[in-house]
């Protein structure tokens, strides 16, 4: 049996900060990531990815319809695969760099999915139980489904099969018109797809100030960006070549249908705390499935913490 001061369950931004911390104060320090590499969501399949195809979806915009007005000519072509390695790449540089610093500051790295067995005890995978005083839970979110539209990664796609589409497609449906949802589709139409955004609510950005989400729209209306605010999608027919979606007004009326050959579902994130066993040890989850916590980051048993998206508070 190993025996920790702290196990952290989860290695993205949360808690690979936290044990690198922890392991700095004099603590040994354990972190169980279920991934095949450190760096969550945020570097793995988030933040990074994305802003590393905006980066290069903007050169590839600013090549093709903005060089010529600095007299500049070039015949621009895309190599959507060299752009997928170099994004690549950049996730694999970062989440390799983490795992440097677990080994300069001592920290354990353990492989698998964590469940907690009660205080003071957490299962990798089921197997010989990890002895701990203190259990830090920084599982972060997964991506919240929609009813009616079933995830398959290829024609229907979360914000994960968005970052790895193997071509550019004629027609990018987005379910939602929030941050992730409106990335997204910025770097896909910048690539050359027609993108619609249909949004429930009669805004974009959702808590975003009011004015923002105005004049945002309308720069991305100016990028070819089509939006259908005030739907809701009822339904979704991914057979044949394309995928058909079923809307209506979200306040009622007439229902139609909108063809695309790929759709990003991007509604929000959920907490995510599938398989942590959290009910047999006791740990409380609030109304809306999150874990209820302290002022001091506690939760209802004593030496269970946790941080981050899994939590209350912005995401």
């Amino acid at each position: 049996m190993s025996e920790f001061d702290l196990i952290v369950i989860g290695g993205g931004p949360g808690g690979y900060v936290a044990a690198i911390r922890a392991a700095q104060l004099g603590m040994n320090v354990a972190c169980v990531e279920m991934r095949a590499s450190l760096g969550g969501t945020c570097l793995n399949v988030g933040c990074i990815p994305s802003k590393a195809l905006l980066e290069s979806s903007h050169h590839y915009d600013e090549a093709q319809h903005h060089f010529a007005a600095h007299g500049i000519k070039a015949k621009v072509e895309l190599d959507l695969a060299a752009m997928m390695a170099r994004k690549d790449k950049v996730v694999l540089d970062l989440t390799k760099g983490i795992e440097g610093l677990f080994k300069k500051n001592k920290v354990t790295y353990v492989r698998g999915k964590g469940s907690i067995r009660g205080a003071g005890e957490v299962l990798v995978d089921g197997g010989q139980p990890l002895k701990t005083k203190n259990i830090l839970i920084a599982t972060g979110s997964d991506v919240a489904t929609l009813p009616g539209v079933e995830i398959d990664e290829k024609k229907i796609v979360s914000s994960t099969g968005a970052l790895v589409l193997d071509k550019v497609p004629e027609h990018l449906a987005v379910i939602g018109g929030g941050v992730i949802g409106l990335e997204l589709g910025s770097v896909w139409r910048r690539l050359g797809a027609k993108v619609t955004v249909v949004e429930f609510l009669e805004n974009i950005g959702g808590p975003m100030d009011a004015e923002v989400a105005k004049q945002f729209q309308r720069l991305l209306e100016k990028q070819g960006i089509a939006f259908r605010l005030g739907m809701k999608v009822t339904a979704a027919n991914a057979k044949g070549a394309g995928v058909t979606l079923a809307l209506e007004p979200a306040k009622g009326g007439a229902k139609e249908t909108l063809n695309a050959d790929v759709v990003l579902v991007s509604i929000g994130r959920r907490p995510y705390t599938d398989g942590l066993a959290l009910d047999k040890a006791g740990v409380k989850l609030d109304e809306r499935g999150r874990v209820a916590v302290d002022k001091h980051f506690q939760t209802s048993v004593k030496g269970i913490y946790a941080i981050g998206d899994v939590i209350a508070g912005p995401m």
